[in-house]
C-alpha cells in the first residue's frame, strides 16, 4: 500500500533533487526560501510525532522551537559556547522541560490537553518578551555566530548553509522514520487509536505519551536552534501561536500520521505563498480556499489520502479477484 513512500529509490530521489536545487535555484534568495522551509520542516515532523502517531495536540510546539533558538543564541553570544554545542543543548533544554511539561500534561485528555499547552505556550512568549536580563526582551538577540567550521568545511555562504541545514533534515528524517517503524512507533499509534485498548494491552499511557512529547519537543528545539544559526536573529515572536499552526497547516496539507506528508507539506506551502507574493495583502483570498479545499477533498491530506486511494483500489482488484 505505501510501498511507494517507503521505498528507498523514492527516498533517494527526492534526496537527489534536494542536493540538485542549488543548480535549479540560480540565485541565493531561492536558497534562503529553502532552507527555512527545511528548518520548519523538521520543527513539524516533530509536531506529527506527538499529533500525528500519538494523537496529542501540543500548541505550544512553536514556544519549544523559541526555547531551542534562545539556547543557541544566549549560549553563544552571552556565554562564549561553540555553535554546535549550543545547538546540542538545544535539544537538552527542550527534552529536560518537554519532560516537566508533559508530566504536568498528558494528565489531561483532548481538548484540554490542547487548551493547557495554548497556555504553556503564551506563558513562554511573555517570558522571553519580559524576561530582558536573559532574552534581551522585544530586542531580541543579535550577532548570533554562525557554525564554525569543520575542516575545510565552512559555513559562511547561502549554499553551505543550504547544504548545513539539509543534511541535519535527511537526518532527522532518517530518525524520524525509524521511531515510527519501531515498536515504540506501534505504541504511539496504538495509543492515538484508543487509550483504553491501549491500556488493555498492557501499554503504559503516561510513559510513552511523555517519551512521545520528549521527542517531538527535541526536534523543535533542533529545528529552533539551527534557525538562530542560519538566521542570526532571534526575537520574541518565533514563540507566538501562529507558528504553531503554520505547522498544523504543513501536516495537514501533507497527511498527518505519515512521514513524507508533513515533509511535503512544510517545503510546498512556503513556495506556494511566495508565488502569491504578487497578489500582496489579497493573496489570503486565494490561499485561504485552497486549503478549505484541501481539507474537504483530500481530509487526509496529500500523502495520506493518496495512501487510502491505493488502499481501496487494492481491495477492489482483491475482490475482484476473488470473484473470478
Amino acid at each position: 500500500m505505501s510501498g511507494l513512500f517507503d521505498s528507498k529509490l523514492a527516498w533517494g530521489a527526492l534526496l537527489l533533487l534536494a542536493i540538485a536545487f542549488p543548480w535549479i535555484a540560480g540565485n541565493d534568495y531561492f536558497l534562503t526560501v529553502m532552507s527555512t522551509a527545511y528548518i520548519f520542516a523538521i520543527a513539524t515532523l516533530g509536531l506529527n510525532l506527538i499529533t500525528g502517531y500519538t494523537g496529542q495536540l501540543n500548541l505550544a510546539h512553536a514556544g519549544f522551537m523559541a526555547v531551542g533558538a534562545y539556547t543557541v543564541g544566549i549560549l553563544t553570544v552571552d556565554h562564549g559556547w561553540t555553535f554546535w554545542a549550543s545547538l546540542l543543548m538545544s535539544g537538552v533544554v527542550c527534552v529536560a522541560l518537554g519532560y516537566v511539561i508533559g508530566i504536568i500534561s498528558l494528565r489531561l485528555k483532548g481538548h484540554y490537553f490542547s487548551i493547557f499547552t495554548l497556555c504553556v505556550g503564551y506563558i513562554m512568549f511573555l517570558v522571553i518578551e519580559k524576561w530582558e536580563g536573559l532574552t534581551r526582551g522585544t530586542v531580541g538577540i543579535m550577532g548570533i555566530p554562525e557554525p564554525e567550521a569543520i575542516g575545510a568545511l565552512t559555513f559562511d555562504t547561502p549554499l553551505s548553509l543550504y547544504y548545513f541545514v539539509l543534511c541535519f533534515l535527511v537526518l532527522l528524517v532518517w530518525v524520524k522514520r525509524r521511531i515510527v517503524k519501531s515498536l515504540l512507533g506501534r505504541t504511539f499509534i496504538a495509543i492515538r487509536n484508543s487509550d483504553e485498548l491501549a491500556e488493555a494491552l498492557g501499554i503504559n499511557l503516561m510513559r510513552n505519551k511523555v517519551l512521545a512529547f520528549m521527542l517531538s519537543v527535541f526536534y523543535a528545539g533542533i529545528a529552533g536552534g539551527l534557525y538562530a544559526g542560519f538566521v542570526r536573529f532571534i526575537g520574541p515572536d518565533m514563540a507566538a501561536v501562529h507558528h504553531t499552526f503554520d505547522m498544523m497547516i504543513f501536516a495537514m496539507v501533507g497527511g498527518m500520521g505519515t512521514v513524507l506528508g508533513p515533509l511535503l507539506g512544510a517545503i510546498g506551502m512556503p513556495w506556494i505563498t511566495q508565488y502569491l507574493q504578487f497578489l500582496q495583502e489579497f493573496r489570503f483570498i486565494v490561499f485561504g480556499p485552497i486549503l478549505v479545499a484541501l481539507v474537504i477533498f483530500m481530509p487526509y491530506g496529500v500523502v495520506g489520502s493518496f495512501m487510502a486511494w491505493r488502499t481501496r483500489r487494492a481491495t477492489k482488484e482483491g475482490k475482484a479477484h476473488a470473484a473470478d
